[in-house]
Order: C-alpha cells, then structure tokens, then sequence
C-alpha cells in the first residue's frame, strides 16, 4: 500500500475514533457503534500491518483511545535496559565506568536499585570490558519483575523452570548472594548454551542447569521452596522487538500456547513444598498481554490446584489483572495480579501473578457438580466392557483436549470443565417414574473442531466415523465419568454428519440407541441435517 493510500487509513482512523468517543453525538444509529469498531479494527489491521485477527484480539483488551495509543507505541523500540550484577559490582561503580567511557545513562526508576537506561552510547553495550567481566546483564526492565515478586532469599531450593537466556536466573543468585540452589531448567537444548554462557560470565555459583520439559516436574525432582515460571507465549508484549509476531499468530497458537501454559502452571504448584519454611510461592509471568495467556491460565489453576491462592506480588506498581473481561468472569482474587503495558510503563507488555501454596495435598471435589441419586440408577457394571480402537480415536480425543484446554492425561479431573462447558445435564424420571440421567451434547463432535475455526482440525471430519464415533462415547463414559454413570439415556445432538448415511443401532452397556435423522429449520444452520441418539428403554 503506497503512502497516500496510508494517510487516508489513517484519516479514516482518526475520523472513526472520533465518533466513537462521542457517539450519541456524531454517531450514525442506523449503522450502529459496532459496525464503526468492525471498520476501525480493520482500519488499524492494514495501517499497522497486523493480521485482522490478532489486532481484534489486542484492541479489546483497551478502550478505542488507549487502544491506538497501544498500537503505536509498539511501533516504538523501548530504551536498552541492563541489570547491575551486585555479585561483581555496585550501581554506582557501575554507572561511573560506564559514563567515563561516553555513555549516556540513568537509573530505571525508584522500583528498581540495580537498573539502568542507557540513551546513548560510544562503544557497543554488549562488548565493553564489563560486560565481558561480568559486571551487568543486558536484560528488558519487565523481566526484572518476576524475579522481585518471587523474592528468593538466601539458601533456598528454587526453580527457573524456564530459565534461557538467564537473565533472571543470575538475578536471582544475586538476591541469594550465591547461597542456597537453584535449578536453571529450560526445555530447548539450544538455548541451554546461551543460558550456561552468561551463568558463567556472572559469577554464578549456586546454579545447575539442566535440560528437561518443564512438565516433567516434579518427577524429575520436587520439593522446592520457591518456583519461577516465565512461560513461553506469544509475545504480543514484546511487538516492538518482534514485529514477525503480528502476522504469524494464529488462533491454533494461542489455544496450544495455553494449554501448554495450563499444563505448566500445574507442574510449577506441584513442584513448591508448602511446608518451607520460608517459601511456598510460586510466580507465573508471561510477556504476552492476551487474558487467555494469563488470567484465563491462573484461573485455571485456582480451579485445579485448590491448596493454593493468589496473594500480592510485592510490586509497588502495575495495573491490576481483569477480574472480567468479555464476559467471562474470573476469581476475584485475579485482582492482586499485575499487567504491564507499553504505552503506561514504558516498558515491553508483561504479566505477573504470585502463589502461595498452603498444602501439599488436595481433594479433587467439585462442588459445582450435579449430584446424581447412584442408588437409584442400576448398576451394570458387570456387563462385558465396550471395546474401542485407542489408534484410531486418540487423535480425535487429544484434538478436543486441545481445544478445551485440557491436559490429556488429567481428564478425570475436568470433569466439572465438560458438564459445564459442553453439556446440558439433567435429570428426570421416565413413565416408570424410575430417574434416568439425560445430557445433551451441544456442538459436541465436528462442529466445535471446525466450526469458525482453522482448517487445521477439519482433517478429521473424514475419520469422524460410526466406529469412531461409538469408540468416542465409550471413552467419554469410562474415563470422564466412570461410575457416575451406571444406566441411563446418553441424549446427544450433534451438528456433524457421519461418514456413513442412514439409521443406525449403536450399543452401549446393555442399552440400544438408535439414530434417526431429523430436519431441523433455523437462520443459522441452513436445514443442516441434524442427528438425535435416542433409546428404547430396554435392555438389550
């Protein structure tokens, strides 16, 4: 796009924002303030030069004026930053040398006594004599700020599960003055180099590195006093650094970033001994600004990991996590978490949250379940176990996990995620008067994989099979529900054709469920046809 087209994008931002800040004034009601925001977005998609999905993602975190201030000022580098290694040198000391030798430099700011902004200098800043001996680390001022929310002290047993390049590593031994162990854990090999190279160049003694998948832990080993978990994400906090991120995240990135992160989170609580002493905290921090990076991951794991809460960081500044955003509501404790922004604190985008961990064990209840009568369902338990191939529906199970967000090998535990998230339980009594326990499953299947979602899923729809399908449901009811299920009708309407046309008889523990085909009419599904699983209330 040649500069004029741009200048009249611009205009046409400027105009846009100009009407949606006084809109019942200047705005056109017919149109509508959402047909404004849909133009404006993509407006700023082509100015910026984002994907239209990302910008979407990132506009509604702000307000439409704080929004186009976030955008630019990701356009803008943030000044080079380095930490003073109080394990070699002195602030001050270092500060002298370094002015003497035509550097131009000032203190970060009050929060912090070992940063320093250099604005200009006469020699490269990562090639000066102390640099080489060790003296400062260059290091962004947002990543100082896990490390001082943890606040490791002197003779403890932490883990960086994700430690590379170690910037935040060496911060840490320096607070620790070199006492107590810290296992520098990150899962790439490669940066495992870079990571040892700057251990060494700073006079760190109390650290081992190692080279494991972060969700190893605590198997790999526990017990530890205090955990750092700086995730991997997206990096829609650091845009200025890399501008590549805002073309080539996607939806599929940001569903298997969290899960990751999910799965991490879990592996970090675990791995913290809630009887330290002097510990028991965990940090998680990512440099993304996205809700499903961070508030949605705490969530999460306030939800799975009841033995811990979220407590202060200790920052004394930093604007508070959402407790709602877009309709989805959060623990109020979600408050005490702190989000950093570029156009606020001049300084790349971070999150930080702070765990105490008050228990080392904790009962799997939900109390939000249904509680179902067992007494007066009829067990048979005793009947022949279905059979299911686990080749050919392990992909179809691993994918929906994926997608709910869902650790493959924790399922059980979710059980109170898929009654809530995706189906529709109920109990009522048959003409018998005999309680019978119905769910029907909405969007279950191909819909939920492919429906306004990449084409990376839709692969499956091919495979989605009658086979596969009984194989699903058997899954679903020996390991999400187990016994909770002992007889009773599994309703379900799924918007999915089978691969295979035509009523069916599927068997299911000594109950027959029979396919028949329905035509139903509405704006949205266009007479799609639509499957309803019905029983005949008898045995087979």
């Amino acid at each position: 796009m040649d500069t004029q087209d741009l200048q009249s994008v611009q205009q046409r931002i400027q105009e846009t924002i100009e009407i949606l800040n006084d809109f019942n004034k200047l705005g056109d009601k017919e149109r509508g303030r959402s047909s404004y925001i849909e133009q404006l977005i993509k407006d700023m998609a082509i100015y910026y030069g984002y994907s239209e999905f990302l910008l979407e993602k990132l506009f509604y975190l702000f307000s439409v004026s704080e929004a186009v201030e976030f955008f630019e000022a990701n356009e803008i580098s943030r000044p080079i930053t380095i930490r003073t290694n109080t394990l070699r040198t002195r602030r001050r000391d270092l500060a002298q040398s370094l002015i003497n030798k035509g550097t131009t430099l000032e203190p970060i700011g009050k929060w912090t006594k070992v940063g320093l902004t250099v604005f200009d200098s006469s020699v490269p800043i990562g090639a000066t004599p102390e640099y080489l001996a060790g003296h400062y680390m260059l290091q962004s001022a947002s990543s100082f700020l896990p490390v001082m929310a943890l606040a490791p002290q002197e003779n403890e047993k932490i883990l960086d599960m994700a430690a590379a390049p170690g910037g935040k590593t060496t911060y840490m031994a320096a607070l620790m003055k070199n006492t107590g162990l810290i296992f520098a854990n990150d899962a790439n090999k490669e940066r495992i180099k870079s990571l040892a190279s700057n251990i060494h160049r700073l006079g760190v003694k109390n650290t081992v590195v190692c080279n494991y998948d972060g969700r190893e832990f605590p198997t790999v080993m526990g017990g530890f006093d205090r955990v750092l978990l700086d995730a991997p994400c997206s990096g829609t906090g650091v845009i200025s650094k890399d501008p590549s991120v805002k073309i080539n995240k996607t939806y599929k990135d940001f569903i298997l970033l969290s899960h990751l992160q999910k799965e991490l989170i879990l592996s970090a609580i675990d791995s913290v001994d809630a009887k330290s002493s002097t510990g028991g905290y965990i940090v998680y921090s990512t440099c993304s600004v996205t809700v499903d990076e961070n508030e949605d991951v705490v969530n999460y794991a306030l939800k799975k990991r009841p033995n811990v809460k979220l407590v202060q960081t200790g920052l004394d500044f930093g604007q508070e996590g959402f407790t709602k955003y877009r309709g989805k509501i959060f623990h109020p404790s979600l408050k005490l978490t702190k989000r950093y922004y570029p156009h606020v604190h001049n300084m790349d985008g971070f999150f930080v949250s702070k765990f105490k961990k008050f228990s080392n064990h904790y009962a799997r209840t939900n109390k939000d379940d249904i509680i179902v009568d067992n007494d007066n369902f009829e067990d048979n338990s005793s009947q022949n176990d279905v059979h299911f191939n686990d080749e050919e529906d392990q992909k179809y199970i691993e994918g929906l996990c994926v997608l709910l967000g869902i650790a493959t090998d924790d399922t059980e535990d979710d059980l109170e995620y898929i009654i809530k998230k995706i189906l529709n339980v109920r109990v009522f009594e048959d003409e018998t008067g005999k309680k019978m326990w119905a769910r029907n499953v909405k969007d279950m299947g191909l819909e939920i994989l492919c429906g306004n979602k990449p084409d990376f899923h839709c692969s499956m729809k091919a495979e989605f099979s009658k086979e596969m399908y009984t194989n699903f449901i058997s899954r679903m009811k020996q390991e999400y529900f187990e016994d909770r299920i002992k007889d009773g009708v599994f309703g379900a309407m799924m918007n999915v054709s089978l691969v295979n046309e035509g009523p069916v008889t599927l068997e299911l523990d000594s109950r027959k469920f029979i396919y028949t085909e329905k035509k139903v009419s509405s704006s949205k599904s266009k007479n799609k046809d639509i499957k309803e699983i019905i029983t005949s209330n008898k045995t087979v």
